[in-house]
């Protein structure tokens, strides 16, 4: 899985979240299995990096709920269990939806410049890296918004609860979320604030279908 994969970058800030993306990827392939250990100097070595970059990656992956680190054994991977995954992705089909329609007619002239300029960074980022950490910022930033704390809350704790670099898993995932998040900047623009809801429910679901699809036939091989 990680043989040799040098991550030859020199941003440090930028570094464990490229090691934490390829643990995590290898974990939702199931090329690492549940109960593995994962020794922080074997990482290192595999990737060509230093302990401290795995060490913040590991410790990511378990707020995560993807490892486990144990006292003496370091980290271990957990099971992914398919209706944890349904579960979190229906909270936030439901709970997201509820946070973009109270925020899309607060939003400013300057959240919708960088609404847009998201967008299209996505559409011409060639780096799936890259268009995750946009895709990320364009959610958030459809909710920026919304002033219910409570539920600004729960979304923030489902967002630890599942990564967001479904691309890396998804074959397609890339291309057909760049046409979704066009026609939800476009009803956002408009200031629809129930058409911006209701497509970005959909874009949301249509990746958990997508992601428990996936996990199953790994669970079948």
């Amino acid at each position: 899985m990680l043989e040799k994969n040098r991550l030859m970058i020199e941003n440090r800030d930028t570094l464990h979240l490229k090691v934490c993306n390829i643990i995590r990827e290898a974990i939702l392939k199931g090329e690492l299995k549940p109960g593995q250990r994962l020794k922080q100097s074997d990482l290192a070595d595999a990737m060509g990096v230093s302990r401290m970059p795995i060490r913040e990656a590991l410790q990511k992956l378990e707020a995560e709920g993807l490892i486990k680190l144990e006292p003496h054994k370091g980290a271990v991977v957990k099971s992914i269990e398919v209706g944890d995954i349904e579960e979190i992705y229906a909270l936030r089909t439901e709970l997201e939806k509820m946070a973009v329609y109270q925020s899309v007619e607060y939003l400013t002239d300057e959240d919708h410049q960088q609404l847009t300029s998201l967008v299209e960074q996505m559409e011409a980022s060639e780096d799936v890296d890259d268009f995750i950490r946009y895709n990320i910022e364009f959610h958030r930033l459809l909710m920026k918004r919304c002033s219910w704390e409570r539920l600004n809350s729960f979304i923030s704790t489902l967002w630890n609860g599942l990564p967001q670099q479904t691309p890396h898993i998804l074959k397609g995932q890339k291309e057909t979320s760049n046409v979704e998040h066009r026609s939800i900047l476009n009803a956002v623009l408009n200031r629809d604030k129930e058409t911006a809801a209701n497509l970005v429910s959909n874009h949301i679901s249509r990746t958990g279908n997508m992601l428990v699809k996936r996990l199953k036939e790994e669970e079948k091989k």
